[in-house]
């Protein structure tokens, strides 16, 4: 038996309404992706002739989070492999830069999944990735087939490490006799081509495909398809995955943020020990969600965007509750250099000022001089545990005896 402890009360409470939470989960791939069939099409008709060992065009995928890119990709990867089951023809190989950001990790877990000769496996650490590419290249080319080579939050990566990662990948073709390599891309960030060298733009973006965010009726189609399996008849209540997919669509037609308002919903239902899931449920899974929000958002800025929040982020402590652009930029210049972070232009910084606006992290408004040209007026909105949680940021550990320049404001 087991003995009295502090779940008990919680468990005795709680009513389960899910009968598969797996279903629920934005990581489980369905046999069915409603509105993504002409995508799915797209890129299948690009990679099939990788089937007849021809090699497919690279593709870079463009689409903000929770437009089904992964979903499809993962899906896709499944469908090769029953049309190969052996791999005779065709490997397929998925890396997430999220987790696996490094070019030698990045290579190490493409050797990873594609080398089985115990002998010849990569070391984890300890290689060159020069050593690391030209073994991982002569086993590649013994296999004599295509390698379809998936890059996820492929942005990611170059954020850290630049672009050598992916002409080490995009060039390997050079060095091949045999076998041949195509690589797919996928990133949230639209204007990712923008900072890419001219040897890589070209190679990567042979094909370029742009998933847009579903529609309300797309969200409820996907919602609806999901709580088949997810619930009993009559739990969910008539008014609930509308109200799901109206909030999301409102808010960029995430569905990975539709699902998790979902099953958010029906946690909190379950959580007091209700019968039905109902449109009170969303509302609390809803103000519940936009608590955490801002300080996601913040965790998975770049570094960029990083850099431009603290120097607003500085300027306030230095005494200056409204700044302009030229503020800002003098005291980012100074931030990149202590921290050892590549500058961008004043105009792209000015990009990034935006789009912290766009998120309500700052309040960015345009002020005009006339003949003299104009700028922004910015002042921080973030709340201080935002703040905080910038400070903590690996990226601004060399900050601690921070030292303002002097600054002479620019417009």
């Amino acid at each position: 038996m087991t003995e009295p402890n502090i779940f008990t009360q919680y468990l005795d409470k709680r009513n389960s309404l899910v009968k598969n939470k797996k279903i629920l989960q934005s990581s489980y791939i369905p046999e069915n992706l409603p509105h993504r069939d002409d995508k799915i099409n797209e890129i299948a008709e690009i990679i099939a002739p990788s089937l007849n060992n021809d090699k497919p065009s690279n593709i870079l995928i463009i689409g903000k989070t929770g437009t089904g890119k992964t979903a499809v990709m993962t899906y896709i990867g499944k469908e090769l492999k029953k049309a190969d089951p052996e791999e005779e023809k065709c490997s397929f190989i998925m890396i997430n830069c999220e987790i696996v950001d490094t070019p030698y990790g990045i290579l190490y877990n493409i050797a990873n999944q594609i080398i089985s000769d115990p002998a010849r496996n990569i070391p984890f650490t300890g290689w060159s990735s020069e050593k690391i590419l030209s073994e991982l290249t002569s086993y590649i080319d013994e296999k004599n087939k295509i390698f379809i080579i998936v890059l996820d939050e492929i942005d990611r990566s170059f954020q850290k490490n630049g672009d050598d990662i992916f002409y080490y990948l995009t060039s390997i073709n050079d060095k091949l006799q045999n076998s041949t390599v195509a690589i797919i891309g996928i990133t949230n960030n639209t204007k990712f081509t923008d900072f890419l060298g001219p040897r890589i733009k070209s190679r990567l973006t042979e094909e370029k495909i742009v998933f847009p965010p579903y529609n309300v009726t797309q969200l409820q189609d996907i919602l609806y398809d999901r709580a088949k399996e997810a619930f009993e008849d009559g739990i969910l209540g008539e008014g609930v995955i509308p109200y799901c997919a109206a909030i999301t669509a409102q808010e960029g037609g995430d569905a990975r943020r539709a699902l998790h308002l979902l099953r958010m919903s029906a946690d909190i239902a379950e959580r007091n020990g209700d019968t039905s899931i109902t449109e009170a449920h969303v509302k609390s899974a809803k103000n519940k969600i936009e608590m955490d929000a801002v300080s996601e958002v913040v965790k998975t800025l770049n570094a960029q965007s990083k850099m431009v929040l603290m120097s607003i982020i500085k300027n306030t402590e230095d005494g200056k509750n409204v700044m302009i652009t030229g503020d800002v930029y003098s005291t980012y210049k100074y931030l990149c250099e202590v921290t050892g972070t590549s500058v961008i232009t004043q105009r792209r910084v000015a990009d990034l000022i935006s789009e912290l606006d766009m998120l309500g992290i700052v309040h960015a408004r345009v002020k005009s001089f006339g003949r003299a040209g104009r700028t922004k007026e910015i002042e921080l909105s973030a709340p201080m545990n935002i703040i905080n949680l910038l400070k903590s940021d690996e990226l601004f550990k060399e900050l601690e005896n921070y030292k303002p320049p002097k600054q002479t404001t620019l417009i």
